[in-house]
């Protein structure tokens, strides 16, 4: 399986380009794809920090896998759909979500979920796969609707093991919508390796059962994940069907601020990719080999970039506190007697009189 489902790879880890590929980027683009990157981990970094100093709750970092996510948002059109799990902020960034929101996600607020008006971005995932059926379904509306919208919708390795993924791809390849399925290979669901999930090579031979279109990209490598992403988004638009397109990345650090990965894998493979395979350093390395990088215009994008995460933070920590009696809202249209009865008791603590 390995033969069939080769690595797509257009930028290696040196910077240089695969001269048997065929790519049309150019070097604006590809300085484009790296500010945006670079904003994705600072504020990854940043949100990080926040997490330790107790400013938001347990926080769950995405640093290493910057390119899956920026090359595939980047591939989508205004009125499109994207289906994101609780990691993909470097998605919905880049495809227009809010950062102050992002933010308010991780301190608890309804807010966080919302994106701004006219951008299709459904509320991240909490429960592993629960977003593919609602992706197919949506990619299913808009066919029926008669427009050209697309679903993208992200997941991770563990996800394939669940029911989720395989009801997501039976209805997509049955009813042949206009979804891509875009799995981000990082080797671990949370502390279990790939090859104690399943004995199956990649995940991309898993679109095999449903006949439809699947390959494998080097999820580092932003032009390769763009090219391929666009592909697929190109060909669900023109009618050809979903795409099962499997991203293999690295995420440096725990699988989230509660977790210590020490437990269940050497990070010194994370020392060793930081050097090698970053998504970052070989853009780097490919401008400079192209003359179109200055450590002036370097500077001045974690300066802008910084400010944009400050001025995010300000709002975050300005915005009203919750009240904890919206935990009570949206759960039945009439309270039930025994939400009601929390309700007054609820009331009756807040206002002293229990």
């Amino acid at each position: 399986m390995l033969d069939q489902f080769p690595m797509q790879q257009i930028i290696n880890e040196k910077g240089n380009v695969n001269p048997e590929v065929q790519t049309d980027l150019s070097i604006e683009q590809i300085k484009r794809f790296y500010y945006l990157m670079l904003r994705a981990r600072m504020l990854d970094k940043k949100s990080v920090n926040l997490q330790r100093q107790g400013r938001i709750g347990t926080y769950v970092q995405y640093e290493g896998q910057e390119a899956a996510q920026v090359g595939s948002a980047a591939a989508l059109e205004e009125g499109d759909w994207m289906f994101p799990t609780y990691r993909d902020h470097a998605a919905t960034l880049t495809f227009g979500h809010s950062m102050r929101n992002l933010l308010l996600n991780w301190r608890g607020r309804l807010e966080g979920g919302l994106p701004p008006e006219g951008v299709n971005i459904f509320p991240p995932a909490i429960p592993i796969a629960s977003q593919l059926p609602h992706a197919a379904g949506a990619a299913w509306a808009e066919k029926k609707r008669g427009t050209d919208r697309v679903s993208l919708v992200y997941f991770g390795d563990g996800a394939t093991s669940e029911g989720d993924f395989h009801e997501g791809l039976n209805f997509a390849s049955v009813f042949q919508v206009p979804a891509v399925f875009f799995n981000q290979n990082n080797g671990y669901a949370i502390s279990v390796p790939m090859k104690k999930q399943m004995h199956a090579k990649t995940i991309a031979q898993k679109g095999l059962g449903y006949d439809m279109e699947c390959a494998r990209v080097d999820g580092n490598d932003v032009a390769a994940v763009y090219t391929a992403v666009k592909e697929a988004v190109q060909r669900a638009r023109s009618g050809g069907g979903p795409t099962l397109l499997e991203a293999v990345t690295w995420r440096y650090g725990a699988h989230t601020t509660a977790d210590d990965p020490t437990k269940y894998r050497d990070q010194s493979e994370s020392d060793k990719r930081r050097e090698t395979t970053d998504p970052l350093l070989r853009l780097e390395r490919y401008l400079k080999q192209e003359e179109a990088w200055t450590d002036a215009w370097a500077s001045s994008l974690e300066k802008e970039i910084n400010d944009e995460i400050e001025k995010a933070i300000e709002e975050m920590e300005n915005y009203p506190e919750a009240d904890i009696s919206q935990l009570f809202d949206h759960v039945y249209d009439v309270p039930t007697w025994t939400v009601q009865e929390q309700i007054e008791e609820h009331l009756a603590v807040k206002g002293g009189k229990a």
